[in-house]
């Protein structure tokens, strides 16, 4: 069985308790094509930190070569300790050792605990795996076992994103059993917390269903250390939570405003929806009768600062 990353998982599942992740300083801004002032992402995490979410994935700390907007971790996550409420998780995202350090010298600097979870990522997708991160999914993983090991050190809890988990942008349709395989490795290698991407937006009822019935024989139906990240490609994600809830899920990503829209899926004309909207993951696992603390007045508020910096109609 997985470990849990927090206590406030013990009984999630026995209890209609959902935990919201915000991943849109991270999984949504990376995308943009102009650099996002650090003032201004730091405004964002502000506005975001008071919603009630459980936790906000501030940044990454990747190279600034290949990630230039995110270039400024170490800055944004010293300025936003400053408003972090008891309780809140900031996350980041790590790619290898080096990123991983970055991360601990963030916590060294303040003499505290400002980076509470890091997370690294591999996919179902060989291609995908490769053009992500010029590695194959085996390489990858065994790229973390000196993230996690020191990530134990710190005792910081380890997230372990597997992206196309529903169908890759080269590869088409995943196979659950492939998910499956990736899912045993990290398990193996130690992770807290499994976080299943629905990368490009085609998942649907029934192809989430046969993947969520794969994992839960890996899982032994203990979804207690499972998130569901899902994008909105083509508007069925609120479905798609909806039905994981049913299912035994409670933990999900969401990103304020829809941020960080689908690289695969827009074109010139026309900017695809990204990751599924907070407030509309939300609003659909109230729907499906989850208890969920967040406040949709105050999320609306840091939607509007989010769509000013990125000018999302």
């Amino acid at each position: 069985m997985l470990p849990l990353i927090m206590a406030q998982r013990e009984s999630v599942v026995e209890s209609a308790r959902v935990r919201i992740a915000e991943v849109g300083p991270r999984d949504g801004l990376q995308n943009e094509p102009q650099i996002i002032p650090t003032a201004d992402k730091v405004r964002l995490i502000a506005h975001l930190a008071r919603t009630g979410v459980d936790e906000i994935e501030v940044s990454s700390f990747v190279s600034p070569r290949w990630v230039p907007q995110l270039s400024d971790a170490a800055e944004v996550f010293a300025a936003a300790a400053e408003f972090k409420p008891a309780g809140l998780v900031y996350s980041a995202l790590v790619p290898n050792e080096q990123g991983m350090r970055a991360a601990l010298d963030v916590n060294a600097a303040r003499g505290a605990r400002i980076v509470d979870k890091v997370a690294v990522f591999t996919a179902a997708s060989e291609t995908f795996s490769q053009k992500n991160t010029n590695a194959t999914i085996a390489e990858s993983v065994a790229r973390f076992g000196a993230v996690v090991r020191a990530a134990r050190g710190a005792a910081l809890a380890v997230r372990g994103y597997v992206s196309c988990v529903v169908a890759c942008p080269f590869e088409g349709p995943i196979a659950p059993p492939a998910v499956a395989d990736v899912v045993r490795r990290l398990i193996d290698l130690g992770v807290d917390e499994i976080d299943l991407g629905e990368t490009i937006g085609a998942g649907t009822r029934a192809n989430v269903a046969r993947l969520l019935d794969e994992i839960a024989a890996v899982l032994r139906d203990d979804w207690r250390a499972v998130t569901l990240h899902l994008h909105d490609t083509h508007g069925r994600a609120a479905e798609c939570a909806q039905l994981a809830f049913e299912r035994g899920i409670r933990s999900f990503d969401g990103a304020v405003a829809g941020l960080g829209g689908c690289p695969y899926a827009s074109t010139p004309q026309r900017r695809a929806p990204g990751n599924i909207a907070t407030d509309v993951l939300v609003t659909a696992l109230r729907q499906a009768g989850g208890e969920v603390r967040v406040e949709l007045e105050r999320l609306a508020e840091a939607a509007a600062v989010a769509r000013a910096l990125c000018a999302i109609q």
